[in-house]
């Protein structure tokens, strides 16, 4: 043939190929992230790129784009091919189209397969996505059985190729799913369910978060509460310029007969040589920690099926526990949603803790945080400089991202005592005296020992018959009942004129000023709620520590400030121990034991309620996980059925108590040998009780004082604004040795 014909059939060839009509793609994914997606797409070479809602479209005369946004989309959920769009107005003609492609051109009758549908603002006719899809999968077999007498199976569990449906109103657009199973299963997870973060929509958190390969050295990338490991793990694909779609066994374009292999193979191995570039170079510190051992082993393994196991190091260590370590970095983090009303509370502080922990540590650092609950995003107390709106599955959520600012020291507001010529004179001139006299004593002592919450009165006149605890800011005053031989009027009387100079003497506004009258009790009324509605939470500091008070709803606050120095005292004790807290209340002691280095806690009380708020505290101060468990229950039955030991326990039960709907009585004079040597059997042979009681009168059994080691030490746990009040009486017990 001439040379001049050769070269004239070769163009007419080409042109020909070109004029092809090109094929439509469209990338799947989450709402949210179609603009990273889109950006994906057109970096990856696909041309007359639109976006939808959760969907992006693009047209290409190859496979090459598809193949690309297979291998290297990190968002997208599912990458389809467009067979055919056409009108389905009924159950018939979406059958009669269907029938109309060529199957055999796409799959063999050896091929499983199924047909996901999805309807859109359906018509009345076609208006069930299952039924639209048994439509599909009857036109497709009965072609197959006319064709060649047998049928193609249908798997909708692991089928070798996908269909997919698409039909808005009457328009139906089916297509062909290139990816198979959705592209967020790397195929890393150890297992399929232990965390509810899709890897795609991790790795737009962490795009959005401005991770980005080439990133300097000198920082970190910190998760504090890092799950299974998700985010980090995307984060390094990311840092490792890694294509995600290098973890996956199979796709669905493998089961399809117009797959081209030998294009596929060139861009795995081109995707391979990208990886090799990095794997030589230094990379930020990618740093992972979560509270449970479990699901740190769980995120070991993710990292070393991802191929990033000389690069992630993930830890069990507490929020609390938290230090950044270098000068800059993005902590980014997806916390806890909690699902039940106890964990939700618990959540609430949870973030407020890593907000304080952020502001107080990271100076320098940006944090992107996560979340599927916006509106606790404030109690973190950071000014977000983005919001972008997410979805995780049909949850509505937030990433929001700052950028931490210069640490500084949060103020704490106290009462500020006034001296002068003003004080108020008249009735409760003695009052006064004795409460200024108290307060001049007290103030300094407590500026000095870097104590915020503690007593300043306690019933020192007679007349005067009252309690005045300083919570910082706020005071708080329980009038206690008095005698018989005082009228209702005089004793009304008295207790005004008190609030007057105690108004006047503290410098406390109304607002700030809470009254209690305290009246005998019958079993469990002092832990009643004393109004319908709930009252407000207040935080506290105290050793270091931060505790959640109210004020108004109960005679007791939750912090019961004559147990400072014991609570001081377990967290000496707390070291390398496992800690339980038997009448626990609010929880105040767990506290000091998880931050004086238990590794584990168990907390029980017979309220749920105080168990949330015990739950709060521990959160407050960022600490929680399996290894910090709460029970409600009553004390004396749990112990009898309880199995564990511990090195350390703290029991302080009320003077007597009650529960009607659980037929429940104790008295702590009565039952208090039964229950000490119950706690005994629990503790470990080298391990220390602290048994606390409020009861006056209270006389400790002589025969435990023969079967354990037994040492009173009511003075070392009395604090100096509680000593001579007899508020409590305390004993520390060990077993015998066997030297003794």
């Amino acid at each position: 043939m001439h040379a001049q014909q050769m070269a004239g059939r070769s163009v007419r060839s080409k042109r020909r190929r070109n004029t092809k009509e090109p094929s439509c793609f469209v990338a799947t994914c989450a709402a949210g992230v179609e603009n990273i997606v889109q950006e994906e797409i057109i970096s990856l070479g696909g041309k007359n790129v639109t976006t939808v809602p959760s969907a992006v479209t693009w047209q290409a005369h190859s496979l090459k784009t598809a193949y690309l946004a297979c291998l290297w989309s990190r968002c997208s959920s599912r990458i389809l091919l467009c067979l055919a769009q056409f009108e389905a107005l009924t159950p018939e003609a979406l059958y009669d189209e269907t029938s109309k492609i060529d199957w055999s051109k796409h799959f063999n009758g050896d091929t499983s397969f199924a047909v996901h549908s999805t309807l859109v603002r359906p018509t009345t006719e076609l208006n069930h996505s299952h039924y639209a899809s048994l439509k599909v999968k009857d036109a497709i077999v009965d072609q197959f059985r006319k064709r060649t007498g047998e049928r193609p199976d249908v798997d909708v569990r692991t089928p070798g190729l996908r269909l997919n449906l698409h039909v808005e109103e009457t328009t139906a657009t089916l297509s062909l799913d290139l990816s198979g199973e959705s592209l967020h299963r790397r195929g890393y997870r150890a297992s399929a369910g232990e965390a509810p973060l899709k890897e795609t929509l991790a790795a737009a958190i962490a795009h959005l978060a401005g991770i980005r390969v080439g990133m300097s050295s000198d920082i970190c990338i910190m998760d504090p509460m890092c799950g299974s490991g998700t985010l980090l793990i995307e984060a390094g694909l990311i840092l490792g310029d890694s294509a995600p779609g290098l973890l996956r066994d199979t796709f669905g374009f493998q089961y399809w007969l117009g797959h081209n292999e030998k294009m596929w193979q060139t861009l795995i191995d081109q995707a391979i040589q990208r990886e090799d570039q990095y794997a030589e170079t230094s990379w930020p510190l990618l740093i992972g920690y979560d509270a449970d051992p479990k699901v740190v082993a769980v995120a070991r393994k993710n990292i070393i099926n991802a191929g990033l196991g000389d690069r992630i190091t993930i830890k069990q260590r507490q929020l609390a526990r938290v230090q950044p370590p270098t000068a800059e970095g993005v902590l980014l983090t997806n916390p806890p949603y909690g699902e039940r009303l106890s964990e939700k509370e618990a959540v609430k502080y949870l973030y407020r803790a890593l907000g304080r922990i952020f502001r107080q540590s990271f100076s320098g650092w940006q944090v992107g945080f996560f979340t599927a609950n916006p509106d606790l995003a404030d109690m973190l107390g950071l000014s977000w400089q983005e919001r972008h709106r997410l979805y995780n599955g049909p949850l509505k959520c937030r990433l929001l991202i700052a950028d931490s600012p210069e640490p500084a020291e949060e103020p704490v507001k106290e009462p500020q005592l006034l001296l002068g010529e003003n004080d108020p004179a008249g009735p409760a001139e003695d009052f006064a005296n004795r409460l200024r006299k108290n307060c001049q004593h007290l103030f300094p002592w407590a500026e000095e020992s870097n104590i915020t919450c503690f007593r300043v009165y306690d019933a020192d006149i007679p007349e005067y018959n009252l309690a005045i605890d300083v919570y910082e800011q706020w005071v708080h005053v329980q009038e206690y009942e008095p005698p018989a031989t005082v009228s209702g009027e005089k004793a009304e009387e008295r207790f005004q004129q008190a609030l007057e100079v105690i108004r006047h003497l503290l410098n406390i506004p109304h607002s700030q000023l809470f009254i209690k009258k305290r009246r005998k009790q019958q079993g469990k009324e002092q832990y009643q709620k004393r109004s319908g509605k709930a009252g407000k939470l207040y935080e506290v500091h105290e050793g270091g520590y931060r505790f959640l008070v109210n004020f108004t709803d109960y005679l007791d606050t939750g912090l019961f400030l004559d147990h400072r120095k014991t609570r001081a005292m377990l967290a000496e004790l707390a070291e390398g121990k496992t800690f339980l807290n038997l009448f626990a209340y609010t929880g105040s002691a767990t506290v000091y034991a998880a931050q004086g280095g238990a590794v584990s806690t168990q907390t029980v009380d017979l309220s749920e309620k105080y168990l949330v708020r015990a739950q709060a505290n521990l959160s407050l101060n960022g600490f929680g996980g399996c290894l910090h468990q709460f029970t409600a229950a009553d004390c004396l039955q749990w112990l009898r059925s309880c199995r564990e030991s511990y090195g350390l326990i703290f029991v302080d039960p009320p003077t007597f108590s009650n529960s009607r709907h659980k037929n429940i009585v104790f008295d702590v004079q009565q039952d208090h040998p039964e229950l000490l040597r119950l706690a005994m059997n629990l503790l470990t042979h080298d391990g220390v009780l602290i048994f606390s009681t409020n009861y006056r009168k209270f006389a400790l059994d002589t025969e435990l004082e023969e079967e354990f080691v037994v040492q009173e030490i009511t003075e070392q746990t009395l604090p100096k604004d509680f000593q001579g009040k007899g508020m409590h009486r305390c004993w520390r017990f060990r077993h015998h040795s066997e030297e003794e």
